[in-house]
């Protein structure tokens, strides 16, 4: 495609060898000199439309009918860009227009890049609201194909609940985000609310990712419920049944395994417990889903290995944050004690956890966990020699028969009070012994759905007041209220400690939580107790 343009002024040499250099010099007519320019040519050396026409008018040139007319044709191409879905890669921009300035922060950060396979530009879907403001900010207009980058609210939904004022103001903070941002708040003060009222404002698409199964029908029922979807379009896309909707549900493990299948159809993301999302294999989910909104929920978004940082990018930073005290305080959470109980291990114990920590020591050469975790995948073997040692230790620390008497001394002057109690354990092996020994039932990962129903429901009649939970209770179960809480063994972990807590902090007229931690002194336990403090000055 050629443009002619004449030039009715005498040209130095130096500017017409620079005319030249971009276009043929076609001779003269009527006193003007004629030069025809090709567009392929003009893109190859880097000229938009644009940039061509700015520079025949410094010459004082001027396109001839013919071409004026394609040159207002090109330029409006040129003003647009379509956008197109890659599932599983991301969305793909094209334009008559050169992009590359456009997006050389996105590409610089790897999150763009040129396909010529896929015949424009990939964005990845994380970034793909801050691209297209960008470009209407430059005056560009955006042509969506894939219909995910404004919905069109046409999914049918019928709100049935009111938020708090704390979650309505989380609901506006994530959308003056643009629809995107995690929202960090405790353990049963309502984040699957605000994740409900997202999908109710957007009125879009919807996939939820889940951790768990228990989770999965918690959520299912809650959309039916309130949102007044019929079961029927609600999607379930787990095990046996993979059935999308407008609104479908599925887990990690499902999701990233799937990714392909489930990729282009959904305007928003919603994840539970979100920080579990900058694992390896579950990040693809945040990839490969194109969802340009996103929300994030969790009660600790914030991770020791400090991956927080790729979650935020994934998903959004933290939008909205309200400390456990400003809760307590507003009587949306019960008030809470946290009582550490320290114990001494048995002689026979302590004599062998200090010949562990010896060999430890022997081992770990002054390293960090964290340092030694690196070495060992990396092949050292002595750091993994170190690392199975600290199993060790923690191992003797948790069956420790000093903290069984503990815990049954605390059971029984809670029970006396009518309390109801949940015992915390770390090991399957370490549940069943204190389900023994407190005569209380245990539900680990692999207690099979009926039985565990069928606890967890006593438990909420009151048929039993003590049951004990390996870490399947942290995160995932629809816990029935209770006012006590037993740390059996202590990890370093922060958010396994904020999530037990919240865990006791649904309000009740009159209660207090309370939260026990055993801890052995002498152990690695004692240096946890500042980590646990520290976690809830952080958190309120």
């Amino acid at each position: 495609m050629r443009l002619v343009f004449r030039v009715c002024r005498w040209l130095e040499r130096d500017e017409y060898e620079e005319v030249t250099a971009l276009a043929e010099y076609l001779g003269r007519r009527g006193g003007c000199s004629l030069f025809g320019a090709d567009v392929d040519r003009l893109r190859r050396l880097g000229y938009s439309v644009e940039e061509f026409v700015e520079f025949v008018e410094r010459f004082g040139g001027e396109f001839d009918d013919s071409s004026r007319a394609v040159v207002d044709r090109l330029l409006e191409l040129e003003k647009t860009v379509v956008v197109r879905a890659a599932p599983g890669e991301g969305f793909v921009l094209s334009s008559a227009r050169l992009l590359k300035g456009y997006l050389a922060e996105y590409i610089e950060d790897g999150d763009a890049y040129y396909s010529r396979r896929l015949g424009g530009f990939v964005v990845k879907p994380y970034r793909i609201i801050d691209v297209v403001k960008k470009l209407r900010l430059a005056g560009l207009r955006v042509e969506d194909e894939t219909g995910l980058l404004e919905p069109a609210g046409g999914l049918d939904v019928n709100p049935s609940f009111r938020l708090r004022d704390y979650q309505e103001e989380a609901l506006r903070k994530w959308l003056e985000a643009d629809g995107r941002g995690v929202v960090a708040l405790p353990t049963g003060s309502g984040k699957t609310f605000i994740g409900l009222a997202a999908i109710a404002r957007l009125r879009a698409p919807t996939l939820v990712v889940v951790y768990t199964r228990e989770q999965l029908n918690q959520w299912r029922e809650k959309i039916i419920k309130y949102l007044g979807v019929p079961a029927y379009r609600v999607g379930v896309y787990y095990s046996e049944e993979k059935r999308i909707s407008d609104i479908t549900i599925t887990t990690y493990q499902t999701a990233y395994r799937y990714v392909d299948k489930l990729g282009g159809r959904f305007s928003l993301l919603v994840v539970d417990e979100v920080h579990h999302l900058p694992a390896d294999k579950f990040k693809l989910i945040a990839v490969g889903v194109l969802a340009p909104y996103r929300l994030g929920l969790s009660a600790t978004p914030y991770r020791e290995d400090g991956r927080h940082e790729e979650l935020f990018k994934l998903m959004g930073g933290i939008v909205y944050f309200k400390p456990l005290s400003d809760l307590q305080r507003e009587g949306y959470i019960a008030p809470y004690r946290v009582i550490p109980v320290f114990v001494r291990l048995e002689r026979s114990e302590e004599r062998q956890y200090r010949e562990l920590s010896r060999e430890y020591r022997l081992y770990a050469r002054g390293r960090s966990v964290e340092q030694l975790l690196r070495d060992a995948r990396s092949g050292d073997e002595s750091a993994r020699q170190a690392l199975r040692v600290l199993n060790r230790m923690r191992m003797l620390v948790a069956y420790s028969v000093s903290k069984l008497r503990a815990a049954k001394e605390i059971v029984d002057r809670e029970l006396a009070e009518g309390s109801k109690i949940i015992v915390f354990t770390q090991y399957v092996g370490q549940a069943s012994r204190a389900g023994k020994f407190l005569g209380a039932p245990v539900v680990t990962g692999s207690t099979d759905r009926v039985r565990r129903r069928l606890i967890l429901e006593g438990f909420k009649a009151g048929k039993y007041r003590v049951v004990v939970m390996t870490t399947v209770g942290d995160e995932g179960l629809d816990i029935p209220d209770a006012n006590v809480g037993i740390i059996l063994s202590s990890t370093g972990s922060r958010r396994q400690f904020i999530q037990r807590l919240g865990r006791l902090l649904r309000p009740a007229p009159g209660k207090e939580a309370k939260l026990y931690e055993i801890i052995a002194r002498g152990t690695l336990e004692e240096r946890y107790v500042k980590k646990h403090y520290s976690s809830l000055l952080m958190t309120g």
